[in-house]
């Protein structure tokens, strides 16, 4: 601070004295000044302390701001850690749904191919039964209309026989006609002798197949004609009598003894 210097004389006092003989010396005529160091002294001692209590008060703040500075940033480091930490978590976590959730949805894929699998099957196995109930019955309905033909065929055969017995002991007693198996089932085996009056043991036979509805000549002996044959076989399978067949198959192989 600026201390301004005040004389303690007036201005006409500090003019050099005029030279004469009574003048007081130079020393006495100098005048006194008061610079006022005592307060000057205290005013910079007043200074200092005010000087010292700001710096040290400065001080106090900066080491306060930088300790909370210092502390704010261990907190925001521990937050910042902490976060960290919690990220790995979260991240982990997250990482554990995502295996979960792809574990889960392959599952689900899986469940469904096997669903859909065991409806194909499902669906396979119940067309499979539908075919085999439809061919169950239409099997069933075969099996009957052929045990309908086949009962009303025996009803035939059995009302034919009535007629057929009589005529076969005729033949058999007196146009020496002999009636035998021919080794398999549904065939019989008509022989006849005394068509030779050459020799009347000679043998001529046919077999009669009575496998199915339309009766058949598989084999005859001797050799007959075809055709004539095969008239015989339409006669016999239209009438349903065996009399006309053995009538007509004696006179072919009497023609064929004969020739």
């Amino acid at each position: 601070m600026a201390t301004m210097f005040e004389p303690s004389l007036p201005a006409s006092a500090m003019r050099p004295p005029y030279s004469s003989a009574s003048a007081p010396s130079m020393a006495d005529s100098l005048p006194s000044i008061n610079f006022g160091f005592d307060e000057l002294r205290d005013r910079m001692a007043k200074f200092t302390v005010k000087f010292d209590a700001f710096i040290e008060t400065g001080r106090k703040r900066v080491l306060e701001e930088r300790n909370q500075f210092r502390v704010n940033i261990a907190e925001l480091q521990e937050d910042q850690r902490m976060k960290k930490k919690d990220i790995e978590i979260l991240q982990l976590k997250t990482s554990s749904h995502q295996q979960t959730l792809a574990k889960e949805t392959a599952e689900t894929a899986e469940m469904h191919a096997a669903i859909s699998a065991l409806t194909e099957q499902r669906n396979a196995h119940r067309s499979a039964k539908d075919s085999i109930l439809s061919q169950i019955a239409s099997t069933q309905a075969l099996i009957d209309a052929k045990l309908s033909q086949q009962r009303a065929h025996a009803a035939h055969v059995n009302s034919q026989a009535r007629h057929d017995v009589p005529e076969l002991d005729f033949w058999t007693q007196n146009l020496g006609l002999r009636l035998e198996g021919a080794g398999v089932n549904d065939r019989l085996k008509f022989v006849f002798t005394h068509i030779d009056e050459r020799d009347w043991t000679k043998e001529a036979w046919f077999e009669l197949n009575t496998e199915k509805r339309d009766y058949e000549i598989r084999t005859c002996k001797p050799k007959l004609d075809d055709e004539r044959v095969e008239k015989q076989l339409e006669e016999l399978n239209e009438s349903r009598k065996l009399g006309p067949l053995l009538k007509g198959m004696r006179e072919l192989f009497v023609e064929a003894m004969v020739a």
